[in-house]
């Protein structure tokens, strides 16, 4: 896995030139055939709330394993995924975040060089996507403060997703799965946490998580929750809404 994360930067930097156009032609494979043949789409709810421009963090739900290939899909802007260590060695699956350049992630502990290649790419005003509880789960989780490190650090904006549908995918067209459970994608508002909280240390740091968490919880049905299901303990003390 060094090799992979060593071909993300050049010279200790990211370059999106570096990945352009695979990134391009794997988007005409995604639109051609994945979303023709075998993903069911059904709508895409507040895309307006994506910044056009600058750095951007993209904080998902995840239910099924194609919600990150969903939002390189949907999402209009170049994006890089953060994906765990053990799906590059998944059968077939595992070369999608080898050829896009997604960043590995090890679960266990605090993973430095995920850190840094992250903010790397931030500091190139791009944006990435993370999935705050490190799995697939069909509710949510207590969120690792991983995220908002990323985001106090480097003043990236907090882009909530919202994704129902997706456990069981990929299906056969038409099937039944395919009519009766399609896949919806809902952006939120941005969140920014405020100036005081940029050096946030790891008591802070757990409260930004779980106020952003909240937040994304509030887009979910009730049965999505888990974790985060009381809103009346949410609170947004540590952000400001775009």
């Amino acid at each position: 896995m060094e090799n992979q994360v060593d071909k993300l930067l050049r010279d200790g930097e990211y370059h999106h030139t570096d990945w352009k156009y695979r990134r391009r032609f794997l988007r005409f494979l995604l639109r051609s055939l994945a979303f023709t043949l075998l993903v069911r789409l059904d709508r895409v709810e507040g895309l307006e709330n994506i910044p056009q421009r600058g750095p951007g963090i993209l904080l998902m739900n995840h239910i099924g394993w194609v919600d990150p290939i969903v939002l390189v899909h949907v999402v209009p802007r170049n994006i890089t995924p953060l994906a765990k260590v053990e799906v590059y060695n998944y059968p077939v699956i595992g070369i999608f975040p080898r050829i896009w350049g997604a960043i590995p992630v090890q679960r266990e502990g605090v993973d430095r060089r995920a850190v840094q290649n992250a903010l790397e790419v931030l500091k190139k005003k791009e944006m990435i996507l993370v999935a705050p509880e490190g799995t697939r789960n069909p509710m949510l989780q207590r969120g690792k403060g991983g995220f908002a490190y990323l985001a106090s650090r480097s003043g990236a904006p907090i882009i909530p997703v919202a994704i129902e549908g997706s456990p069981g995918y990929p299906v056969i067209r038409y099937s039944r799965r395919w009519r009766e459970s399609p896949i919806v994608v809902k952006f939120g508002r941005p969140i920014v946490y405020r100036e005081e909280y940029q050096r946030a240390g790891r008591e802070e740091l757990r409260r930004l998580s779980d106020e952003a968490m909240y937040y994304l919880a509030a887009m979910l049905p009730e049965e999505r929750r888990g974790y985060y299901a009381d809103l009346a303990e949410a609170t947004q003390d540590t952000f400001e809404i775009l």
